[in-house]
């Protein structure tokens, strides 16, 4: 079976792969600080509690944007799966075209999004991911990545809202019904949901404008669903978009995972 890994600022997610079927999903916030040892304990008892054992697990691959994390992965999949763990944009080779100034510096969860996405809907595409930062990703009608934006995700503006406003205190994100809001926490909760809505929808026109024809739109990651029906702009729902890349990746580079375990052996 392949473990697939999506290191994340805010969550880490495991998931394990029979063939193309995924057959078990786990997820533990990302600690910049957690040793080899650690991620081994915590994944190897959630493995055990669905029946699966790291004997099963026949190869790994990882796609990181918090560097840290990448060593001490690489070490528990040696020590405790036996497997030697290939990374994506370090070991293995995107699928996928990258025009782009400086390619190696793309996050690799955003081309693994634009992976996964060239492979279920027609391009051209924007695929906006919902995490610690948004992202806003364009695959053109020739399958190229072609860059795209980052804005803070949306917790990152909430928790910047309560420490700089001593007066406002730590919301939870809502959806408000009414934009004027009658109290400071009804305020609050329609300037962060409907101010990001527009954030949104303006930045998707405004790429979709600047690409000059029709594009289709998906909508990823943690809080997707709570904007996919209210920014009137999307036209697909993919929350594992991420960890299906990291499936495509590794069956575009079988032979070279395949040819590293020999070289192990």
């Amino acid at each position: 079976m392949l473990l697939a890994i999506d290191v994340g600022n805010t969550n880490t997610v495991f998931a394990l792969y029979r063939e193309r079927e995924q057959v078990g999903q786990w997820r533990l916030s990302t600690n910049r600080e957690r040793t080899s040892e650690e991620y081994a304990a915590l994944l190897i008892q959630l493995m055990g509690l669905a029946g699966f054992t790291p004997e099963g697990v026949g190869a790994v691959v990882i796609a990181s944007v918090v560097p840290a994390a990448v060593m001490p992965l690489r070490r528990m999949s040696r020590d405790f799966f036996a497997c030697d763990a290939f990374v994506v944009g370090e070991d293995l080779d995107y699928p996928i075209r990258i025009d782009l100034a400086n390619p190696a510096e793309v996050g690799a969860d955003r081309v693994v999004n634009a992976v996964a996405a060239l492979t279920r809907y027609r391009p051209p595409l924007v695929i906006v991911d919902f995490g610690t930062a948004t992202t806003f990703d364009v695959v053109d009608r020739d399958g190229t990545y072609r860059g795209g934006a980052i804005a803070p995700g949306i917790n990152l503006s909430i928790d910047a809202l309560a420490r700089a406003a001593a007066k406002l205190p730590r919301i939870a994100i809502a959806a408000p019904e009414r934009v004027i809001g009658r109290s400071t926490i009804e305020a609050m909760q329609s300037g962060i949901f409907w101010g990001y809505v527009g954030l949104i929808e303006g930045l998707v026109r405004r790429i979709v404008e600047e690409h000059g024809e029709p594009m289709t739109v998906i909508a990823t990651g943690g809080l997707a669903s709570l904007f996919y029906e209210r920014a009137g702009l999307f036209d697909h729902l993919d929350r594992d978009l991420t960890m299906a890349g990291l499936l495509e990746i590794y069956e575009h580079n079988r032979e070279r995972v395949r040819a590293g375990k020999r070289e192990r052996g």
